[in-house]
């Protein structure tokens, strides 16, 4: 027996070490996934608590329901597309110019 871990990887073929590197990877992949639903969902609530106390604040929570409406439109939806990077545009736009006359 040693104290010291052996490095399993150093002796494996490099088919299997490709093999593990990919089922790390997805690992990874699917908790970051996981994390970021968990962290949408308390947002979602934090969202619903509440009513808007601003125009801001209530651009926040449709441009989220933009976001989540933009990706769910097929790719070839161009025109739908367009009309909501618009729109987001102009949430952008307005926030600025309100930002700038407070």
């Amino acid at each position: 027996m040693t104290d010291h871990p052996v490095d399993l990887d150093k002796h494996r073929g490099m088919a299997a070490q490709k093999a593990t590197d990919l089922r790390r990877a997805l690992a990874e992949v699917e908790t970051h996934a996981r994390e970021l639903r968990e962290r949408e969902s308390e947002l979602e609530h934090r969202m619903m608590s509440a009513p808007a106390a601003s125009w801001p604040e209530a651009a926040v929570k449709a441009r989220h329901l933009l976001n989540l409406y933009a990706a769910s439109l097929p790719a070839e939806d161009t025109r739908h597309r367009a009309l909501v990077a618009k729109l987001l545009d102009d949430f952008t736009r307005l926030t600025e110019v309100d930002r700038g006359s407070s």
